[in-house]
């Protein structure tokens, strides 16, 4: 086919074998291009393939965390819980590679390190770690958003004599815990899954928390024959009533606000769907409501103090539990598939409070925080990601006039719904900043951004176009649009790695898009629908010769 104004190796290239790769990848190809994906790991399945830590599991339910866009897909395949355990994640998306023949075109073990963009030719070279370089006309980013690990800059690990493992890089063989004392730090969702399986089987677990957590029990269990059989037969009221909600998730919510109702007919509310457990108590109330309105948020989150305070038989433990520095939802909500709050009820697990007593070093027998020494044999790190952007940025990326996506984004990310930067044309990110991303349902979420660069792509194949960008001024408008939907909802509130404030010297802004799924799609249509209104396209002989791209006909 036509690859445009200069001669490239493949048409696209794709980062990453997840989710969003393999969905890229299969959407592309049917349309005729030549696409290559390049993946770090040894196989598909993106985070599912790094996250292999004890307890890993999935929080949206196994019928809608899996591919909408085929219906052979989700019918021919049968989840064996309602919350899906890693390795059966991965088996579903190793299947689906096989099923749609992807892997031919997936390099793995295979690092990208850097692109540059080249404004005469409209093309963009990618290196890899081994030297190789591609030149291709489209560069799509599908790394993830929790993919680049984040471990703290704790003074004294290189001396510490016992095992020490990330939760993001666990290793290949099984981790005795028998009879070793571990220590955890880091309770979010992550940490709560791995403190919830290891404690028990670890000769002594200390946890070490610096902010606790709301965590919601997630009611997992074996799904049933016949009821997966339910589930195939609404599977398209199913997956519409997900599209156009504000979470990519089907569940109905009792009421839109908690106008008229009196405190005990909400708490009646929160126990029936506290019983329900996952993400359908978040849905007790519209979601927006929740986390928009301070006098419900507070219902809601004493009701979940309260909880706590039930399970653990310590009161001194349970207070130490109990979130008081942030609203419910303001930070990604854990679940608790294990009896989470009971395991601090075991002789062989102890809870240290590292907000009242920092961490000062790890030493080589444990840690040493400001209050006393803690001898450990094991240290896991639980401490998450550079989240948003840490993956992106690990790679670099040179736009046009030779300008940096780290130096573009140095005060915080700028993008255009989430799509592309100002500056860095035919460069797509999937599920990017400033898209709804982690605040909703990520297959969804992630199909809506892999159908709408294609037609994209499309579109401009159709009409001779050789480059696209955000204008500056569309990027500025969905910037500050971004930023002013989340200072009006509860999310200003929390320090939490939606803010990046997890990782010390980075840029504090909000970086999801938090005005739903639903209202994006809206978006995201017109905008297509409006022959791409807010970017430029043009060709490369018009930027050649020095003309100003023109916007969509």
């Amino acid at each position: 086919m036509d690859r445009g104004a200069a001669e490239t190796d493949v048409d696209a290239v794709v980062i990453g074998a997840g989710f969003s790769g393999l969905y890229m990848l299969h959407k592309l190809r049917e349309q005729g291009l030549d696409v290559r994906v390049y993946e770090k790991g040894g196989e598909v399945g993106g985070t599912w393939y790094w996250n292999t830590y004890p307890g890993a599991r999935c929080d949206s339910e196994s019928h809608i965390y899996c591919f909408s866009f085929d219906e052979g897909l989700h019918r021919e395949w049968t989840w064996s819980e309602r919350y899906p355990e890693q390795p059966e994640i991965l088996d579903y998306l190793q299947w689906v590679a096989d099923r749609l023949d992807l892997h031919r075109d997936i390099a793995f073990e295979r690092e990208v390190t850097s692109a540059t963009y080249d404004d005469e030719t409209a093309t963009w070279t990618v290196e890899l770690a081994d030297g190789e370089r591609v030149r291709t006309r489209y560069f799509v980013t599908a790394v993830g958003c929790l993919s680049e690990p984040f471990l703290p800059d704790f003074d004294g690990l290189e001396e510490f004599e016992g095992e020490w493992y990330h939760t993001a890089r666990w290793p290949d063989e099984e981790v005795d815990f028998g009879d070793d004392h571990v220590g955890v730090i880091g309770t979010g969702s992550t940490g709560i899954q791995f403190i919830s399986e290891v404690g028990g089987r670890a000769d002594h677990l200390t946890v070490f928390q610096r902010t606790p957590n709301y965590a919601v029990p997630a009611r997992n269990r074996p799904l049933e024959d016949d009821e997966y059989e339910e589930i195939r037969e609404n599977y398209d009221d199913i997956w519409e009533r997900a599209r156009d909600s504000r979470l990519g998730m089907p569940f109905e919510h009792e009421h839109e606000t908690d106008y008229g109702l009196s405190e005990d007919e909400i708490r009646e509310v929160l126990e029936d769907r506290w019983q329900q457990g996952g993400f359908r108590f978040l849905h007790s109330f519209e979601p927006g409501s929740i986390l928009s309105n301070p006098e419900l948020n507070e219902v809601v989150s004493t009701f979940i103090r309260e909880k706590i305070r039930e399970k653990v038989d310590d009161p001194e433990t349970a207070e130490t539990l109990v979130p008081t520095d942030h609203p419910y939802g303001s930070k990604r909500p854990p679940m608790d598939y294990n009896d989470y709050y009971g395991t601090y009820n075991r002789d062989d697990v102890s809870l240290v409070d590292v907000d009242e007593n920092p961490i000062e070093r790890v030493t080589a027998d444990g840690i040493r925080t400001t209050a006393d020494h803690y001898d450990l044999d094991m240290l896991v790190f639980a401490t998450g990601f550079d989240a948003m952007t840490g993956a992106i940025l690990a790679m670099d990326i040179e736009g046009e006039n030779g300008q940096t996506l780290e130096e573009k984004w140095e005060a915080g990310p700028r993008t255009y719904l989430g799509l592309m930067t100002h500056g860095f044309p035919n460069l797509f990110t999937i599920t990017g900043p400033q898209s709804p991303s982690v605040l909703t349902n990520m297959p969804l979420a992630i199909e809506q951004h892999v159908e709408w660069i294609a037609d994209c792509i499309a579109y401009m194949d159709e009409r001779g176009y050789d480059r696209i960008e955000a204008s500056e001024d569309s990027e500025d408008q969905w910037v500050q649009n971004t930023n002013m939907l989340a200072e009006n909802m509860l999310f200003s509130q929390a320090k939490s790695w939606y803010r990046g404030a997890n990782v010390p010297g980075k840029t504090q802004v909000f970086t999801p898009f938090p005005g739903g799924l639903d209202n994006y799609r809206e978006i995201c249509a017109r905008v297509a629908r409006d022959d791409y209104d807010g970017f430029e396209l043009g060709r490369a002989s018009d930027t050649a010769d020095g003309a100003v791209s023109e916007p969509g006909d």
